[in-house]
């Protein structure tokens, strides 16, 4: 579902873009075992304004990266902050639970994909997993920063902002979902009393047994 106009506020402003930049990118890039190796092409589900993305090309030293966002408005915003980027970002407007649709993904396109706080707003949340692990490569990584229920439950959260009212995760319950669509959590831990959880998965092979 679509943020609304006070989270949009709240998500892309200095303050938000300076703990992302100083302090969420540097302790992914640990939990995702550095930098992309070279000419990796990457995925971003909820683009937003596109500051995430210029930091998956320019601190995960992504080769190309394709970004969609469900708000038309927020792409226009991320095409005007990427324009020194030409041949490097492709976005689109489209649905995180159907990257086929939005990029022509096949299953093993990407070798990393990356959540900066979205999966929390899809209601099909499962699905938006899911969608990740199959345009993956083996190996692929998946980098993670998200919202638990844990913080969507607190009055602030309620009055202020708009999310899926039902089947929100836990930490602990994001964390064992990966596992069922093939993604080994390779490190991850919780901040503010489980609110947000960081972290990091990888694509396993498909079992030839």
């Amino acid at each position: 579902m679509l943020m609304n106009r006070t989270e949009k506020a709240a998500v892309d402003n200095p303050a938000r873009r300076a703990l992302q930049r100083f302090y969420e990118v540097p302790a992914l890039l640990r939990l995702a075992g550095g930098p992309l190796p070279p000419g990796a092409r990457a995925v971003e589900v909820g683009c937003g304004s596109g500051y995430g993305t210029r930091m998956i090309l320019d601190r995960f030293r992504a080769a190309k990266v394709d970004a969609l966002d469900l708000d038309p408005a927020m792409v226009i915003k991320a095409r005007r902050r990427l324009t020194d980027r030409p041949g490097r970002v492709r976005l689109a407007v489209g649905d995180a639970t159907d990257l086929k649709a939005a990029f022509g993904a096949e299953g093993g396109t990407y070798d990393a994909a990356f959540d900066f706080a979205i999966i929390h707003h899809i209601p099909d949340w499962r699905s938006a997993v899911a969608e990740i692990a199959r345009v993956l490569k083996p190996g692929g990584v998946f980098v993670f920063d998200e919202v638990t229920a844990h913080a969507l439950a607190r009055p602030s959260y309620r009055k202020l902002f708009e999310h899926p009212e039902h089947d929100r995760f836990t930490a602990q319950e994001f964390l064992a979902e990966l596992p069922r669509h093939g993604l080994a959590v390779t490190g991850a831990f919780t901040r503010i009393s489980g609110d947000y959880l960081l972290g990091a998965a990888r694509k396993q092979a498909p079992d030839r047994g």
